[in-house]
C-alpha cells in the first residue's frame, strides 16, 4: 500500500469528511475536496474546521514522505477569504524546512479559480518507528 493510499484509507475523519490526498511528492502534497452542504457553518460558508482538515491532510503526507512516523504538533491558518458551496478546494503542502525530527511546511488552501482561501504552517515530530508503506504513490 503507498503513503497515499495508506492516508486516505486510514485517515478516517478526512474520508467521512470527503477529503482526500491526490498527490505526493517528496516534500510536497496536495489534497483536494468539494464544499458540500455538510461543510457549511451557521453563516453558510465553509467551515473552518473543513478548511484546516484538507490542509492538515497535505501536512499529513508530506511530513511523512521520508519514511519515518510523523505527527503535527503545531499548527497555525489563517482564513482569507470564504469557500462557498460547490468550490472545490486544493491545498498544497511544501515542506519548508528538512529536519530529521521537526519538519516544517508550509500550506496554502486555494479554490477552483486559484482564489487565495487560507494560508497554514506546521510543525512535525518524527518518530523512531517507520512508515510501512510502498512508494509514495
Amino acid at each position: 500500500m503507498t503513503l497515499l493510499e495508506r492516508l486516505n484509507k486510514f485517515d478516517r475523519f478526512a474520508a467521512s469528511n470527503g477529503i482526500r490526498i491526490t498527490h505526493i511528492e517528496e516534500g510536497f502534497a496536495k489534497a483536494e475536496m468539494d464544499v458540500e452542504e455538510r461543510h457549511l457553518n451557521g453563516a453558510g460558508v465553509c467551515q473552518g474546521g473543513a478548511i484546516f482538515t484538507l490542509a492538515d491532510l497535505a501536512f499529513a503526507a508530506v511530513s511523512n514522505t521520508h519514511g519515518a512516523m510523523s505527527v503535527g504538533i503545531s499548527n497555525s491558518i489563517t482564513y482569507h477569504k470564504s469557500a462557498k458551496l460547490g468550490d472545490h478546494l486544493t491545498a498544497e503542502c511544501t515542506e519548508v524546512f528538512e529536519h530529521h525530527k521537526l519538519p516544517s511546511c508550509s500550506m496554502m488552501v486555494r479554490n477552483q479559480d486559484g482564489t487565495l482561501i487560507a494560508s497554514a504552517t506546521g510543525l512535525a515530530y518524527s518518530t523512531k518507528a517507520q512508515m510501512e508503506v510502498d512508494g509514495l504513490m
